[in-house]
């Protein structure tokens, strides 16, 4: 197997201590800052993929250049998960593992999309958000599904969006989009990018498919580096 990341020694290792640190960062969220314009610079996908039975998670980072959606580098790392299943704290389980495969760049890495969520949390503080305030960089957080959170369908066109809205009707995130008369993605910030910044990006990313590149590259690069680790 694979040398795994080291999962650090305050991890939280139960979901009142998460919960704690939740509460400890979410403050620190930037939600004022428009971030980087869309199609400009450099952009990162992060993705994770888990072999539950064998205790491991493969993390990707793949940075592309905005303009060209041309691959510029890649990274993984492989960790054991660091956190038990809790809905609400997922982020808990793999964050060790993709700071380790950011920390392997040596370009960019720019704007950081997640594969799941930012603002749009139970407790307005996903992966897309705790990455952030983490790491500094401004992220953001595109998902195939909205949680718990519900929204009317948009237009039928490519761009169209709704709001995605919180029990209180509070919009918390974007359902937009991405290709024609396809199902939508879910688009919410996570730190120092507005939510039409966050859509804009994702409109820039998904020229031909539903998701961003960033996410279909990161995607399959977890999962190959998930297969190599585990190879006797």
């Amino acid at each position: 197997m694979a040398t795994l990341t080291e999962i650090p020694e305050d991890w939280p290792v139960n979901e009142a201590g998460a919960l704690a640190v939740q509460d400890a960062l979410r403050g620190r969220v930037v939600l004022d800052e428009p971030g980087p314009s869309p199609g400009t610079g450099l952009v990162t996908g992060v993705d994770v993929a888990y072999d539950d039975e064998r205790d491991v998670v493969a993390a990707a980072a793949v940075v592309l250049d905005a303009a060209t959606l041309e691959v510029v580098e890649e990274s993984t790392a492989v960790g054991r998960v660091a956190f038990p299943y809790v809905p609400g704290l997922l982020a808990f389980r793999e964050i060790p593992t993709v700071l380790a495969a950011l920390g392997a760049l040596t370009a960019g890495p720019g704007l950081v999309v997640c594969d799941g969520y930012g603002l749009a949390h139970p407790r307005r503080f996903g992966l897309a958000a705790h990455l952030g305030v983490l790491t500094g960089l401004p992220v953001i957080g595109v998902a195939k599904n909205p949680f718990t959170f519900t929204y009317e369908q948009p237009g039928a066109g490519r761009g169209e969006s709704s709001a995605l809205l919180d029990a209180d009707g509070l919009e918390v995130g974007r359902a937009v989009r991405t290709q024609p008369a396809v199902k939508p993605v879910f688009v919410s910030v996570g730190h120092r990018v507005d939510l039409a910044g966050a859509c804009a990006h994702t409109l820039a990313l998904t020229p031909r498919y539903r998701l961003p590149e960033t996410t279909r590259r990161a995607d399959a690069l977890c999962r190959e580096a998930l297969r190599t680790a585990l190879r006797p």
